[in-house]
């Protein structure tokens, strides 16, 4: 849109000149250099192989790697939402008991490093040489080797599965009760059971609050995996590791591995931004207005 010119009393025409911010203009300058010369030095040094980086970047275990990381990022990621969805149920029930167990679980998990939990994980054959699963006061089960089912793979999906429901649920738990509470009055007064309530009536509108959260969840589950090389999970991080302890090029496998990532982050971000722009727009409308809520109640009570 254009805009008249501004003018003085007789008429004349005032120029507009902009203001000059110095100051944006110097820190600007300064941030430049410093980056360039950053840049620069990791660029000429000659300590730094680039020839080898390019060399690893597309390596087959490298490769391996990479979906070895996404493997456990989704798997984990799926582990943790279910989770959380049942621990968000539990935190807001009325039982006293389940409220408390939920609660003590997400106090738990958040409270413990990360890195201890999959340690723990790994070394469970410590505690439980073998895991026994049988029908009570009988002899009829199946038992296996822990050793053998408690892989570094597995540990890392439970471990980072099980930290991750902790904080889901706590997302779960704010979707739910940022659905309007009169829709819930209306589906008790239809005569809905407590579980058909939440299955047709709260998380389909929840999840719209839920879910664009769900994908910085799973981002930093991306670099979490990064833990995974203490339990040796055959991820990036674990074979970048494994190939510069024997050839003692660390930086450049950390460079590969760091490329790698930043990739991934990157893909995952513009996901995520596709599903915020799907869901984050209307979400606030959507609990309030009570449009979709109404068109279930009035479908549940058909």
């Amino acid at each position: 849109m254009r805009t008249e010119p501004f003018t003085g009393p007789s008429g004349e025409r005032i120029p507009v000149v902009r203001a000059r911010h110095w100051g944006r203009l110097a820190a600007a300058a300064v941030a430049i250099l410093v980056v360039g010369w950053l840049v620069y030095v990791m660029v000429v040094n000659p300590r730094l192989h680039w020839d080898k980086v390019a060399e690893y970047l597309f390596h087959d275990r490298i490769l391996d790697g990479i979906w070895v990381t996404i493997e456990i990022s989704v798997l984990a990621t799926v582990l943790g939402l279910l989770l959380g969805v049942g621990m968000a149920i539990l935190r807001l029930s009325h039982n006293p008991v389940l409220s408390g167990l939920a609660t003590l679980y997400i106090w738990f998990f958040r409270g413990t490093p990360v890195l201890v939990q999959l340690i723990f994980w790994y070394n469970l054959a410590f505690l439980f040489p073998e895991l026994v699963l049988k029908v009570p006061f009988t002899m009829i089960g199946v038992k296996w080797d822990t050793n053998e089912v408690m892989t570094g793979f597995t540990a890392a999906m439970l471990g980072l599965g099980l930290n991750l429901a902790a904080y889901f649920a706590e997302t779960v738990r704010a979707g739910i009760q940022a659905v309007d509470k009169g829709q819930t009055e209306a589906a008790y007064a239809l005569g809905m059971t407590p579980a058909k309530r939440m299955r047709v009536i709260v998380l389909p509108q929840a999840l719209r609050i839920i879910i664009p959260p769900t994908g910085n969840e799973f981002i930093s589950m991306l670099k979490t995996t990064s833990l995974v090389y203490v339990v040796a999970g055959h991820d990036l991080m674990t074979n970048a590791s494994q190939i510069y302890k024997a050839n003692n090029l660390i930086m450049e496998l950390l460079i590969v591995a760091s490329l790698w990532y930043m990739l991934m982050t990157a893909i995952a971000t513009f996901l995520q931004s596709r599903l915020e722009r799907r869901f984050g727009s209307d979400a606030v409308r959507l609990v309030r207005g009570g449009g979709r809520g109404a068109r279930l109640l009035s479908k549940a009570a058909a």
